[in-house]
Formats: C-alpha cells, sequence, structure tokens
C-alpha cells in the first residue's frame, strides 16, 4: 500500500475515533471524550488534506467516509450493542466494497 492510499486509510480511522468519542463526550458535556472527539477530528481532517495531495477529491472523499461510516457502525455493533440484522451487515459490505473498488480503480 502507498503512503497516500495509508494516509487516508488513518483518517478513516480517525474519523471512527472521533465519532465514537462524540457519543461518549454526550453532547460535548464531558471533558475527555469531547477533547479526545476535537483531537481526532483535527488529525482526520489534517490527514485527508494530506492524502488530497495525491487523490482526485471523490476519491479521497468516498473512501474518508465509507471507512468512517463502515467502521463506525462496526464498532457501534461491537461496543454498544447496535443491530446486527442482515439488511445492516449486507449494507456495511457494500460500503467496504465500493472502498475497495476505489482502490483497485485508483492505479496507486
Amino acid at each position: 500500500m502507498t503512503r497516500p492510499w495509508l494516509l487516508l486509510l488513518a483518517a478513516g480511522l480517525f474519523e471512527v475515533v472521533w465519532a465514537v468519542s462524540l457519543k461518549g463526550s454526550r453532547g460535548f458535556t464531558r471533558l475527555g471524550p469531547s477533547a479526545l472527539t476535537v483531537g481526532a477530528m483535527a488529525i482526520s481532517i489534517w490527514l485527508l488534506a494530506q492524502a488530497l495531495r495525491s487523490f482526485p477529491v471523490g476519491t479521497a472523499y468516498a473512501v474518508w467516509t465509507g471507512i468512517g461510516a463502515a467502521g463506525t457502525a462496526l464498532v457501534g455493533i461491537w461496543l454498544f450493542g447496535e443491530s446486527r440484522d442482515l439488511g445492516r451487515l449486507v449494507s456495511l459490505a457494500l460500503i467496504v466494497v465500493g472502498i475497495v473498488g476505489l482502490r483497485l480503480s485508483a492505479g496507486r
């Protein structure tokens, strides 16, 4: 995997961190999770900006949000007991297939 793809992957993973910590912040009423949310947001955006040096904006944004959406949903299932119904799992799999498709078609 090339450096730009690693940056984009890391940006997506930090998106998962901030989304999950946002829930823990309880509307920014708890200092620790609130600080983690803001810090992870800043890192995620910075990493995305670095990846955008090498990618078209549409590809980078789709991969970033896809990793964030699928990753956050999976963490929600794992940590918070959110729904594991078949439709939801198939939908998450389709997001992952889309990310892989963008990776394969980008040629980087």
